[in-house]
C-alpha cells in the first residue's frame, strides 16, 4: 500500500515542481503565462494517447515490473529537463511531455495492484494512502520548485529537476521487488476463498509470446471488446463524468492558487508556496484520510455511498471555493479555502474505490486508464490551460478567472449522484461472478 502510494506521490512531485518555480521559468525562457500553461500540461498527448493501452497491458502482463522499469524511465526523463537550454522552450515541452509517459502505465497498474491488495471493504481505507501521498508529492514537487528555484539567480530550476529524479530511482527499485498478485484474489477473499494474497505464478511470462505484429493486432481487437465492456457498466458512464469535474477543481486549485496568492492577494513567492502547502497539510491530507475511512465506513449505509459522498463533497467544496474568490483579505479566504479542499480531496479515494468494485478484476487496468484518461484530459490537462488563458484575458486575475470556470464542477457533482442508483448493483454482479467463479473450481477439483 505505501510502495504503491510513493509510486503516485514521485508522479506528482515531477509534475508540480514546475508549478513551484512559474516565475523563474518564465524569466529564463521568456515565455507568457499562458505558455507556462501548457508547460504543465505538455504530458497530457502522452498520456492520452498510452494510458488506454498501457491499461490493457496492465491487465495481461506483470504490473510490478512495468510500473518498476516506467518509474526509472521517467526519472531520467524529469533530469533531462534540467539541461535544456533557455533558448529551446519548445524542447522543454517535449521533454515535460514525454513524462506523460510514466503516469499512463503507473497509474492503472498500481491502483489496479491496489485493488487486488485489499478487499472490497478495505480499499477505501487503502486508496486514502494511495491518495494522501499524492497530495504529499504535490506538496514536495512545489517545495523543490518554490525554494531550489530562485536560488543561484533564478536559474535554481535546473537543479530541482535534477533533485527529483533521485526519490524515483529509488521507488523503482521497491516497486520491483513487490508480490504480484493474482487478479481478483482480494475478491475471491471478501467472498469467501480465505487467502486474500495469491502470488500470480505466471509472473515471470514473455510479453510477446506470438510475436510483437500478433500482440498488437490483438491489442487493437481487445481493446474494442474491453472498452465496450466497462462503458456498458452504467456506474463508469456517470462516475467518469464526475471524475473529471471533481479532478478539473483539484488541478485548477492546485496549478494557479499559489499565482492567485501572488497576484490577487499580495503574498510574495516564497509566502504564496507555503500556503498552499498548507492547504495541501491542513486539508488535503486529512481530507483523503478520513475520506477514505467514510468510504468503507458507510459503504452499508448510505446507498451508493462510494458515488454519493463524493457527489456531496464536491457540492460542497465548489460552492466554498466560489465563495472564497470574492474580494477578500487572505485572513478571510484562506479558512473557507482550507474546509472547501478537505470536502473535495475527501471525495477521491471513495471513488477510486468505487471504481475498483464496479469493474471485474480482469478489466480493472483497463478501468483506472479510462478513469486516469478522463482525469488528465479534462483535470491535469484543461484545467491548467483553461484558468490560465482566462485569466490572461482580464490582466492575470486568477480570481476572475476562478469565478468563470468553477461553476462546471457544479455538472460533475450531479453526475455522481446519479451513479449512486447503479454502483450497488454493478459491484453486485462482479461478487457474484467471483463467487459462482469459486464454485465452479471446486465442482471440478471434486
Amino acid at each position: 500500500m505505501w510502495v504503491i502510494g510513493f509510486i503516485l506521490m514521485i508522479d506528482n512531485v515531477d509534475q508540480y515542481i514546475v508549478r513551484g518555480m512559474v516565475n523563474q521559468l518564465r524569466e529564463a525562457f521568456h515565455v507568457g503565462l499562458v505558455d507556462i500553461g501548457f508547460l504543465i500540461s505538455a504530458f497530457v498527448l502522452v498520456n492520452g494517447v498510452v494510458t488506454i493501452p498501457a491499461g490493457y497491458m496492465g491487465d495481461r502482463w506483470n504490473r510490478t515490473r512495468s510500473v518498476a522499469v516506467t518509474i526509472a524511465f521517467w526519472s531520467v526523463i524529469s533530469a533531462l529537463g534540467g539541461v535544456v537550454p533557455t533558448s529551446a522552450f519548445s524542447a522543454l515541452l517535449v521533454v515535460r511531455g514525454l513524462l506523460g509517459f510514466g503516469q499512463a502505465v503507473s497509474d492503472p497498474s498500481s491502483s489496479s495492484l491496489l485493488a487486488d491488495y485489499y478487499s472490497v471493504d478495505r480499499r477505501g481505507r487503502a486508496f486514502s494512502v494511495q491518495q494522501c501521498l499524492v497530495f504529499v508529492g504535490m506538496g514536495v514537487g512545489l517545495a523543490i520548485g518554490g525554494l531550489v528555484g530562485p536560488l543561484f539567480h533564478g536559474s535554481g530550476w535546473r537543479l530541482a529537476f535534477f533533485i527529483s529524479a533521485i526519490p524515483g530511482l529509488v521507488i523503482a527499485v521497491w516497486t520491483w521487488r513487490l508480490p504480484e498478485p493474482r487478479r481478483g484474489s482480494a475478491d475471491r477473499a471478501y467472498v469467501g476463498s480465505g487467502n486474500s494474497l495469491e502470488i500470480d505464478a505466471r509472473e515471470t511470462r514473455t510479453l510477446f509470446p506470438g510475436g510483437l505484429r500478433r500482440f498488437l493486432a490483438e491489442m487493437a481487437s481487445g481493446l474494442k471488446t474491453d472498452i465496450r465492456t466497462i462503458l456498458a457498466i452504467p456506474t463508469m458512464r456517470f462516475a467518469l463524468v464526475g471524475v473529471s469535474a471533481l479532478l478539473f477543481t483539484v488541478s485548477a486549485v492546485g496549478t494557479w492558487m499559489p499565482q492567485f496568492y501572488q497576484n490577487q492577494l499580495g503574498l510574495h513567492q516564497g509566502a504564496a508556496t507555503v500556503a498552499f502547502g498548507g492547504l495541501v497539510v491542513l486539508a488535503g491530507i486529512p481530507g483523503v484520510v478520513i475520506g477514505g475511512r467514510i468510504a468503507d465506513r458507510w459503504m452499508h449505509k448510505v446507498k451508493g455511498a462510494r458515488v454519493a459522498v463524493p457527489g456531496y463533497c464536491l457540492l460542497a467544496s465548489t460552492t466554498l471555493f466560489i465563495a472564497s474568490f470574492i474580494n477578500l483579505p487572505f485572513i478571510a479566504v484562506y479558512p473557507i479555502q482550507l474546509v472547501a479542499f478537505f470536502l473535495a480531496t475527501s471525495a477521491v479515494p471513495a471513488l477510486r474505490a468505487g471504481l475498483s468494485d464496479s469493474v471485474p478484476a480482469n478489466l480493472r487496468g483497463t478501468g483506472f486508464s479510462a478513469f486516469n484518461l478522463a482525469a488528465v484530459v479534462f483535470g491535469s490537462a484543461a484545467a491548467p490551460v483553461i484558468v490560465s488563458f482566462v485569466a490572461a484575458q482580464f490582466g492575470e486575475n486568477f480570481r476572475t478567472a476562478f469565478l468563470i470556470v468553477m461553476p462546471a464542477a457544479y455538472i460533475g457533482a450531479m453526475f455522481l449522484l446519479m451513479a449512486r442508483d447503479h454502483i450497488e448493483k454493478d459491484t453486485a454482479k462482479i461478487l457474484e461472478a467471483v463467487s459462482a467463479a469459486m464454485l465452479a473450481e471446486q465442482h471440478d477439483g471434486l
